[in-house]
């Protein structure tokens, strides 16, 4: 799913993939681009002619469309601990420092292609001696971030961050940058990352990828489709939901119909998305714009957290 675009169809949640469209791992994405949406992170959702960017909110949307098989948490207290781990394991660096270790030796650092692809979406150098040269501080930072995991949330011997049956969305908010860092040979020194180092983070680890094997193993197998498929697929369906309003009290004082262009702030920068102002809320903005292909209207959802949104022109931003 990381480098996917997703088409559920309204079913229960873990039935709710229909369609599956790999994308590759740099620019251009053909398919994305004929729907014209300009945002180039990985993975999207479709629901309809609906279109969610962001991990973030299409965890939001799934559990708000499927909720008999929600995996969020009730009460508020581990609400409040689901919430902050998802910003925590973004805002809070964990990804970032992720990222800055991969290794110098990785074949792909030899293709100008993928290393001037990632700087153009980083906003940093991906040379290999500057990749070097990041290496120790960013060891050092995700050293903590693993002690923190081993040393509070899992240091009571419980099986999942919530202390439940089964993995929910708390784990899945926590768990990936570690989960991707560890599964990339080379990536962290042994000597200060082993097993031994962080037995419960491992272990924790271990039973993530036993459920997900095991949810794979019972779930209904997407489609994987063509591209041009993905794109009429989407051009044929309806809008999943309403228009909505944008709220009068919005500090950017914007108005329902202006041109606005909205885009993430922390990578990904320089790729913007425009159109008509459909609604904004305190968690969401969505733009109105035509697709290349079909010549239908798409509706694009941002969140508001780490996206700015601007008129077209000038006028009210972040």
């Amino acid at each position: 799913m990381h480098n996917a675009y997703v088409l559920p169809k309204p079913q229960d949640f873990w039935r709710c993939v229909h369609g599956l469209k790999m994308q590759p791992p740099t620019l251009p994405r053909e398919d994305i681009n004929a729907l014209g949406i300009k945002y180039r992170r990985i993975p999207l959702m479709a629901i309809g002619r609906d279109v969610y960017c962001d991990t973030r909110l299409i965890l939001q949307k799934l559990e708000e469309r499927f909720p008999s098989s929600t995996l969020g948490a009730s009460q508020s207290d581990q609400k409040a601990l689901e919430g902050l781990l998802a910003k925590w394991t973004i805002d809070g660096g964990v990804f970032a420092r992720a990222a800055q270790l991969i290794p110098p030796e990785m074949p792909l650092l030899n293709d100008p292609k993928f290393t001037k692809d990632r700087e153009d979406f980083m906003g940093r150098s991906w040379q290999k001696e500057d990749i070097a040269k990041a290496r120790p501080e960013a060891i050092a930072h995700m050293r903590e971030f693993f002690d923190f995991l081993e040393n509070t949330i899992l240091a009571d011997g419980r099986s999942w961050v919530l202390n439940t049956q089964k993995p929910m969305l708390a784990d899945i908010e926590a768990i990936w940058p570690f989960h991707w860092v560890i599964g990339m040979q080379g990536a962290l020194p042994p000597s200060l990352f082993g097993k031994e180092n962080f037995p419960k983070v491992y272990a924790w680890i271990a039973r993530f990828d036993a459920a997900i094997k095991s949810a794979k193993a019972s779930a209904p197998k997407p489609t994987n489709l063509k591209g041009a498929e993905a794109v009429k697929q989407i051009m044929q369906a309806e809008f999943a939901e309403p228009e909505g309003e944008v709220d009068a009290h919005d500090p950017l004082g914007l108005r329902k119909g202006q041109y606005v262009e909205s885009w993430p702030i922390d990578s990904g920068f320089r790729h913007r998305d425009s159109g008509q102002l459909v609604a904004l809320t305190r968690r969401e903005v969505i733009l109105k714009t035509q697709a290349k292909i079909g010549h239908k209207d798409i509706h694009i959802h941002h969140p508001r957290t780490n996206f700015r949104i601007q008129a077209v022109g000038g006028g009210s931003k972040i």
